[in-house]
This record gives structure tokens, sequence and C-alpha cells, in this order.
């Protein structure tokens, strides 16, 4: 896959598929959708053209970066609305939260933030500037894709 990265939110407007390379041998496709917004269920944003996308996925694996403006559980939160409101059967699959943009704060920062984070989910904090702990993403991922 080919999608575009860009330093501002909002630039994935279309499903990019991709292939995701875990070990030798362990390969999966992962679907990169557009950001969810708060009444995306009611068709704001890309609205229903997206989260019907979302459907066929097997996991959830949910990305909010690190210098988000709101909580990162106020961010989450309206992930799981918007989700609960556009077809409650999505949250019976299978979820994972990535903090991304995570070499932005420091070891001391992620243990403060860790105790406000949703308990409800398992949480990796990711980097891809640093590539921080993105093998042991994808080793996640294989193992909730192969339980």
């Amino acid at each position: 896959a080919k999608p575009k990265i860009a330093d501002y939110a909002f630039t994935t407007l279309v499903p990019q598929l991709g292939i995701v390379k875990v070990r030798e041998g362990q390969t999966f496709i992962m679907a990169d959708i557009p950001g969810i917004i708060e009444g995306a269920h009611e068709g704001r944003g890309l609205g229903h053209r997206f989260l019907r996308h979302i459907e066929r996925n097997s996991v959830l694996l949910f990305m909010i970066p690190a210098d988000t403006d709101r909580s990162i559980e106020a961010e989450y939160n309206i992930l799981i609305n918007e989700l609960q409101e556009y077809n409650p059967d999505l949250l019976d699959k299978p979820r994972l939260l990535a903090i991304s943009k995570s070499d932005l704060i420091d070891e001391d920062l992620e243990k403060m933030l860790r105790p406000t984070l949703p308990k409800d989910i398992q949480v990796i904090f990711i980097s891809a500037m640093t590539n921080q702990k993105l093998q042991e993403l994808k080793d996640t991922l294989w193992k909730i894709l192969n339980a």
C-alpha cells in the first residue's frame, strides 16, 4: 500500500489495503480506514461511506496520537460511541489501542498516562518515526487474528 502520510489530520480519505509482514511466513492484510470523527454515525465527515468497511475487519486497531488535543481516553470514548451508534455488533470484535507518535513523550510521561487510559483494551505505545514497539504491535495483531 502507498498511503498518504503527512503532518496533518485526515490524510487517509479512502480505505487503503496493505500486506503486513509480521515474521517470516506470517502476513495479514490491514485496512487503513479514514479517521472517525464525532458524528460519523450520522454521516458527518466521511461517515457511512467508510464505517461500513469496518464491518469486514476481524480486529479493530484504534490509533490515537500521543499529542492529541483531548485526553486519549476521551478520543477513545468518541470512537467507541461512534461504533456503538453505527452498529453495536462492531464492539464484539477484538480491539487494540495503539498510541502513535509516542516518540514525542518520555518514559515518565508514559507512566503518568497509563493510569488514565481505557481499562477495557490492551494499549501499545508506538512510533513510526523510531520504530518503537512496531514489532510488538504486529505480533499482538497476529496473535489476535490467529486466536
